[in-house]
């Protein structure tokens, strides 16, 4: 009697386990849906098309393979303009209406924050390869995955670099008022105090400022010969022209955020002087060829013209969520996924640098390079 209740139970145990993977929403018996939001319109779709490119690459080439597992991939991407609250409307309709499997990307550091609360309560699978705040990973959060460097840490390394370079220089900073200004300083700060340097001005600015002549002029007056500059794409670009404008060119520190095509063109001969970090090989380098052969071959000359570090950042985040599906089999299930997200290593993309996640670490943290910018090639060079 024993003998067939158990038999029973675990018949019913197995039947239970077939029906969760059946029942998993995005997955077929031959398709697995998958989404993202992302700015596609307005000023920072320089970012999220130029991701949204990256993604679609990464489907094209596992889809050529025969997808994963037997099963094709489908991509549904929304657009949120760069706002919260088109983010969260956005976030719900690809899991509640599109019923998607997974996120291969989510929108800045304002969106993720405001769509967080939903994403972790769903446990549906998220890469977060645009963003990187603490929040996607402080605490852990069991089914978001960060792509990318702990913002603060970055300016950090940038600062002690360029500190090592230019040794005895007076400093200034000029930084957002939110989030993402507050990291800068937290990373400018602490490599102040370690390289014991002489910080001479300190200034915030409002968000989507554009005039910054009253912030380097008072850089110049203070003395500075040195500028971390903590604006995103555009306010970095109007710092670096305003002080070549002045004659007070100097050494100016940007984050990796600013290291697209679009910004070095934009800065002119203002740019000689700007450094950066980053973990994303360069468009030109000899770890990038193979790469760039597969944007050649997935996307159009039309689409290839759009593409820049976010698509590398693009591309890699959604090869390490489509390696963890793999590995799942053909029951695919949120929970397979985020447990094989956290087993990850060293995963080489030919795009970045390796990726690596942990149980207790979902924060990539790929290695970091120092860039200079090259105004008369309009991009960036390794610096040794």
């Amino acid at each position: 009697m024993n003998k067939r209740l158990t038999a029973l139970a675990l018949g019913l145990l197995a039947a239970g386990v077939t029906f969760q993977a059946a029942a998993q929403q995005g997955v077929t018996d031959t398709e697995i849906v998958i989404g993202d939001i992302l700015p596609l319109t307005g000023p920072p779709a320089l970012l999220g098309v130029a991701h949204n490119l990256g993604v679609k690459a990464a489907v094209a080439e596992a889809n050529a393979a025969g997808g994963i597992n037997g099963r094709k991939l489908r991509l549904i991407s929304e657009d949120d303009g760069y706002v919260p609250s088109r983010t969260i409307q956005g976030v719900r309709k690809l899991i509640n209406s599109d019923k998607i499997f997974a996120f291969t990307s989510i929108s800045g550091t304002a969106q993720a924050q405001a769509a967080m609360p939903l994403i972790k309560q769903t446990g549906i699978p998220a890469m977060a390869p645009i963003t990187t705040y603490e929040g996607l990973y402080q605490p852990t959060i069991k089914n978001v995955f960060a792509v990318g460097y702990d913002m603060r840490q970055a300016v950090y390394e940038l600062v002690s670099q360029m500190a090592d370079r230019y040794p005895n220089k007076k400093w200034a900073v000029i930084s957002q008022d939110d989030d993402y200004g507050q990291n800068v300083r937290d990373g400018f700060e602490r490599a102040a105090k370690e390289k014991k340097l002489q910080v001479v001005s300190s200034q915030i600015f409002k968000k989507g400022q554009s005039d910054f002549s009253s912030e380097i002029l008072k850089v110049k007056q203070a003395g500075a010969e040195a500028l971390m500059a903590g604006g995103v794409l555009g306010e970095n670009v109007t710092m670096t022209k305003e002080l070549e404008r002045i004659g007070h060119k100097i050494p100016v520190g940007v984050t990796y955020v600013s290291r697209v095509p679009a910004s070095a063109k934009m800065m002119g001969s203002a740019g000689e002087n700007v450094y950066t970090v980053d973990y994303v090989y360069l468009e030109s380098s000899p770890e990038a060829k193979g790469f760039m052969g597969k944007l050649e071959q997935h996307l159009s000359a039309e689409e290839r013209a759009r593409v820049n570090r976010y698509t590398f950042t693009g591309y890699s985040a959604a090869r390490a969520l489509f390696a963890a599906m793999d590995k799942c089999g053909k029951a695919l299930t949120w929970d397979c996924t985020n447990a094989e997200l956290a087993k990850l290593k060293n995963l080489e993309t030919g795009a970045m640098t390796p990726i690596s996640f942990a149980a207790d670490d979902h924060l990539a943290a790929p290695k970091l390079f120092l860039l200079k910018a090259d105004p008369a090639a309009t991009t960036y060079k390794l610096v040794q």
